[in-house]
């Protein structure tokens, strides 16, 4: 009934826009302040709607080129460009700067036995890149909430429903998948639930992985637990983390929850943030080569 509804109200806003286009945007006008009247009243629905209308104008041009582009602003041709730009179904929505910021941390994953698991399912087209990209080996697992997903279940990797902060569920997806060498985090994008689901996953990754969150554009909404002085910001803990990376020059020690296990290298960028996970050897430094007399 929902889907019967929706479609007409499509067909109705289409019908109003083309035959009484002033109309329609007097309407729209009004429709929008009466919704700005109501989240007013509510600081996070009023930070999601603000955000939301902001958002909505990166959105790139339906009749734009999404290959050329990213050739355009980032030099970038690589193979996942033409993967993603290839309009195949099931659809996949990603920001454009992510592209060659996979191909970077999944490249050396091409072609492997790599154990993949990625945090958000949707409708399965992240799944299809992923399968199309990393190839035929890699043992590719999905989880969502939403029970919809489980039709996905091996069209291109094996689909688990159930919760991203659910230690239980997790563990023993990643004991059927034989352990997991990389964790996608396309999930829910709220602070409290990324936070355990990697507290969870980052002590089983296995070394030599990497642990990439995305959408933490998130972390400075309200809506989703964050704030730009939020201490729940996801950010916040990566001075934490720097600190134990240099905890062999100073005294105070290991802060972070994740120090236990060996995170390497840590990188950001514009919504990402991505963990390296490796052994991490006691600083040493040499003199070589001839000292003149």
């Amino acid at each position: 009934m929902s889907a019967i509804l929706s479609c007409a109200m499509r067909s109705i806003k289409s019908f109003v826009k083309s035959k009484f286009p002033k109309l329609f945007l007097v309407g729209k006008r009004i429709w929008g302040n009466y919704l700005k009247a109501i989240v007013s009243k509510d600081p996070k629905l009023a930070d999601l709607f603000r955000l939301s209308e902001g958002i909505e104008r990166y959105a790139f041009s339906k009749e734009g080129n999404v290959r050329q582009d990213l050739v355009n602003k980032f030099g970038f041709a690589g193979d996942l460009v033409q993967i993603f730009s290839s309009e195949q179904d099931p659809v996949v929505h990603k920001w454009h700067h992510y592209i060659p910021i996979y191909e970077r941390y999944f490249e050396k994953y091409r072609g492997q036995e790599v154990k993949f698991l990625e945090i958000g399912v949707a409708k399965g087209g992240s799944l299809r890149m992923w399968r199309e990209y990393l190839g035929p080996k890699a043992v590719i697992f999905g989880i969502d909430i939403d029970q919809n997903c489980s039709k996905l279940n091996g069209v291109h990797g094996q689909v688990r429903i159930g919760s991203q902060d659910d230690s239980y569920f997790l563990s023993s997806v990643i004991s059927e998948m034989g352990g997991v060498d990389v964790v996608l985090d396309d999930g829910s994008h709220d602070m409290e639930r990324t936070a355990s689901s990697m507290k969870i996953l980052f002590p089983q990754l296995n070394q030599g992985g990497t642990y990439l969150i995305e959408d933490l554009h998130t972390a400075y909404w309200r809506g989703f637990g964050g704030g730009y002085y939020s201490k729940d910001n996801l950010f916040r803990m990566v001075p934490k983390l720097i600190n134990d990376i240099h905890s062999w020059y100073h005294p105070y020690g290991k802060k972070s929850v994740l120090s236990n296990d060996v995170v390497s290298s840590i990188h950001i960028h514009d919504s990402i943030l991505v963990l390296e996970k490796d052994i991490s050897y006691p600083p040493t430094h040499s003199q070589v080569g001839f000292k003149k007399s």
